[in-house]
């Protein structure tokens, strides 16, 4: 789902030359893109939005990084190990104290507590820190077009131009991990159009710049799964199933809830 350091962990990039390649014909991108771009117009996307699409090539990066990702076989105790570490914990507890007034709010909301928010925003990017740098428009429309997935990304790649249309994110700045995820949570588009919130109040829903949108959004995201407020979210407590709304792996959300443990200082 994301290029940050706790999908970096999960994958690796290490693709033989072959399985890199394409299996599509990168020479048809620019008929495909006047397709996309009539496609979005007709679904209501305006210039803005559409505009993105300018000057947009084929990215053979983004397809070898897709043809190379491979999922270590590792414990819970060697992975845990690695990923709640002191860095995470300290800077977990210093960003919710930094933030009081902000989690307090968003908790008194959502339910959601401060502990898993922070956990998940430094497993995804270490709290903003490592967001990935690639072109996002420019990755969805080359695995939209690809054809081993075109049906889970064209719809986000349409989310995408949305997006910038409605001028949460500039074209020029929305970049992030090379299948699409945004900003310090990294929210597919679909989600970010789903969940996204402007908590500061500054008219736009900036999940990479702004730490206040990005502590509630996270936290809207696990209410709309069914957070349960009060309720835990280790092994076993209800809030632990729910965290498979954010990602599938029981790992992942051991993980996350481990850390958001000793965060919480327990």
């Amino acid at each position: 789902m994301r290029t940050a350091p706790l999908l970096a962990a999960l994958m690796m990039f290490a693709a033989a030359p072959a399985l890199a390649q394409s299996c599509k014909d990168p020479s048809g991108f620019p008929a495909w893109l006047d397709g996309i771009r009539k496609e979005a117009a007709a679904d209501g996307i305006g210039s803005k939005g559409l505009a993105a699409l300018d000057g947009i090539t084929y990215d053979q990066n983004t397809i070898s990084h897709d043809r190379g990702q491979k999922v270590f076989k590792q414990s819970f105790e060697e992975f845990s190990g690695r990923m709640v570490n002191t860095f995470r914990i300290n800077r977990g507890r210093a960003l919710i104290k930094k933030y009081q007034a902000v989690f307090s709010k968003v908790e008194a909301d959502t339910g959601v507590q401060a502990p898993v928010i922070a956990s998940l925003w430094g497993l995804e990017t270490d709290f903003g820190a490592n967001i990935g740098n690639f072109q996002t428009i420019r990755s969805l429309a080359t695995l939209s077009y690809d054809c081993r997935r075109p049906e889970k990304f064209h719809p986000e790649l349409i989310d995408a131009l949305r997006i910038v249309d409605q001028g949460d994110i500039p074209a020029s700045e929305m970049h992030g991990a090379w299948a699409g995820e945004l900003g310090q949570a990294q929210f597919m588009p679909s989600n970010y159009l789903k969940y996204a919130v402007d908590f500061d109040g500054d008219g736009r829903k900036d999940l990479l710049r702004s730490a206040p949108d990005v502590i509630a959004s996270i936290a809207r995201l696990l209410q709309a799964a069914g957070w349960q407020r009060g309720a835990g979210w280790e092994q076993g407590e209800p809030n632990f199933t729910v965290l498979q709304a954010w990602n599938n792996s029981e790992l992942y959300r051991k993980t996350v809830a481990l850390l958001a443990t000793r965060i919480a200082g327990k």
